[in-house]
């Protein structure tokens, strides 16, 4: 059975990217415009991967990221931060606060492809 991949940013361009991407890579995958979509398809069913983003309408990924992880079974999922924020303080928080990893825009195949190989989702 091939794992799930949730993409939740705001931009139509990345998640099509991304999805192709993760679909040649044999997952399967699902899309979230922002934070409130996907925190809704989460309460629904726990996808095995998430690529998310930190500057998103509604709710930014740091929301999301936390609230996944107090869900039951929240903390099963890989949580890669896929986003523009490049700083030291962005990346620390994101990995203390419970993301597996952390890919900057633009990201191309090969970057996500070691990625999730390095999360264990490959």
């Amino acid at each position: 059975m091939s794992k799930m991949c949730l993409i939740v940013d705001d931009s139509k361009v990345i998640r099509m990217v991304a999805k192709k991407i993760v679909t040649e890579l044999g997952l399967e995958s699902d899309e979230a415009a922002d934070g409130v979509e996907a925190l809704a398809k989460c309460k629904v069913k726990l996808p095995d991967v998430i690529l998310l983003d930190w500057n998103m309408p509604n709710k930014d990924g740091m929301e999301v990221l936390q609230e996944i992880r107090a869900m039951p079974g929240g903390a099963t999922p890989i949580i890669i931060f896929v986003t523009t924020e490049n700083d030291m303080d962005h990346i620390t928080k994101a990995l203390e606060s419970g993301a597996n990893e952390y890919i900057m825009k633009p990201f191309d195949s090969e970057i996500l492809q070691n990625k999730l190989m390095q999360s264990g989702v490959l």
